[in-house]
């Protein structure tokens, strides 16, 4: 059994996470903002802890991951708002990496979106560009952090059912990228598991071949 710390643990990937986990007998623990969410997260078996990470210290984040095992960056601002989503995205997602680095956490998995980096493309009038600007930011900062890093980069995200089934660096993304969220969760589960997806970035959409072994084939 491990402790795992998950952070954004009301988002929709974060809760099939939690569930996923908590069956599987590890110790989970679910950072949300809203203590509105707490029994939509304890539901799942996970426990529930409200944690402000917006306007939370590195030291205070460090404090709250201090004894875990993992932790998974699963929060977001939502976007609309760009500087929130700068405030969160980036500057929150970096200053949990380095609390985890000050806990003792070695153990690090970031949930990014397919095409995240500083080539992603967007043109700086789109809504998206913040949004796309800050994982940017963040998924570079946690490759040069130390810790055992893996950037998930789920294509187009939906509310499908879960097949177990993914495509890991499809070779033609123009014939769509599209990811069950909850396809998203069982991948975030499985590198968990999965030593030699440490510093790798991983990106994959719904496709035919299991979860695992996409994710170890050479």
């Amino acid at each position: 059994m491990s402790r795992i710390a998950i952070i954004g643990g009301h988002g929709k990937v974060a809760l099939h996470l939690s569930r996923i986990l908590s069956g599987e007998g590890h110790d989970v623990t679910s950072f949300i903002r809203n203590p509105e969410h707490v029994a939509d997260v304890t539901a799942t078996g996970a426990s529930a802890e409200v944690l402000d990470v917006e306007n939370s210290t590195t030291a205070e984040l460090a404090k709250a991951l201090g004894g875990h095992d993992a932790v998974v960056w699963s929060a977001g601002a939502g976007g609309g708002n760009p500087s929130r989503t700068y405030a969160v995205d980036r500057d929150a997602a970096i200053r949990s990496m380095d609390a985890a680095v000050e806990a003792g956490v070695k153990r690090y998995v970031m949930v990014s979106y397919f095409g995240a980096g500083k080539d992603h493309g967007v043109p700086e009038d789109n809504s998206f560009f913040a949004y796309a600007e800050a994982k940017a930011a963040a998924d570079e900062y946690l490759r040069n952090t130390g810790l055992d890093w893996t950037v998930l980069g789920p294509g187009a995200l939906t509310e499908e059912a879960p097949t177990g089934l993914i495509e890991v660096n499809p070779a033609n993304p123009g014939d769509g990228t599209q990811t069950s969220r909850a396809n998203v969760a069982l991948v975030a589960a499985a590198v968990l598991e999965l030593p030699e997806t440490i510093g790798r970035t991983i990106p994959f959409r719904d496709g035919t071949v299991d979860v695992v072994d996409a994710l170890t084939a050479e």
